[in-house]
């Protein structure tokens, strides 16, 4: 076979098989659930009273319609703080402390640990999804993966659980806020277990 012909024939496979792949990319996240368990792993740098200070630990997630539930506990899994959201409000409750209250779970975080947690955002964006700061709903993909939120986070699905499947889920997302007038600025990096 002449040397053009089998350029020729790869050129065409080399652009079949970018047209196989170009849908893989751009496909969307899952369909958003009410109802979903997650665990994994949670760094955070923060700033307070203009000091750096940072936490790094594990997660567990459970959430329904009408309440989130999050534990957090150190690397080496001793239970930190035990976190309940619902419409009524929220509670903070850690070892050898009486529990916290407020009527929001941004406040709470916000009085507790001098910087919010931003558990509402989470809720949405540990499965792909944001709203942006033009107030549009944000849907995450492999190939559309950054968004500025509308309460001024800036969002970067880094990586993907399977990027090659149809509906692909988050495993890395970074997030990061500047200072406000209540808190400093704030990174937080949440990396996802795949389900069992």
């Amino acid at each position: 076979m002449p040397i053009t012909r089998r350029l020729t024939l790869f050129a065409i496979a080399a652009a079949l098989a970018g047209c196989a792949s170009a849908p893989l990319s751009q496909s969307t996240v899952a369909d958003y659930r009410e109802t979903i368990d997650l665990s994994g792993r949670l760094s955070v740098n923060y700033e307070k009273d203009g000091q750096p200070g940072s936490v790094t630990g594990n997660f567990e997630w459970s959430q329904q319609p009408g309440r989130i539930d999050v534990s957090l506990a150190s690397p080496l899994g001793q239970t930190l703080a035990e976190i309940s959201v619902t419409p009524q409000g929220a509670t903070l409750t850690q070892a050898g402390r009486e529990p916290l209250s407020a009527e929001d779970i941004d406040t709470l975080t916000s009085q507790a640990l001098g910087w919010s947690l931003p558990v509402a955002g989470l809720r949405d964006w540990m499965q792909g999804y944001a709203t942006a700061a033009d107030g549009t709903r944000f849907v995450a993909s492999p190939a559309n993966n950054s968004v500025y939120t509308r309460d001024g986070w800036r969002l970067r699905f880094v990586s993907w659980q399977d990027e090659k499947a149809a509906r692909p889920v988050p495993q890395r997302i970074d997030a990061e806020r500047s200072a406000t007038a209540t808190s400093g600025e704030l990174q937080i990096r949440i990396i996802i277990n795949p389900a069992a």
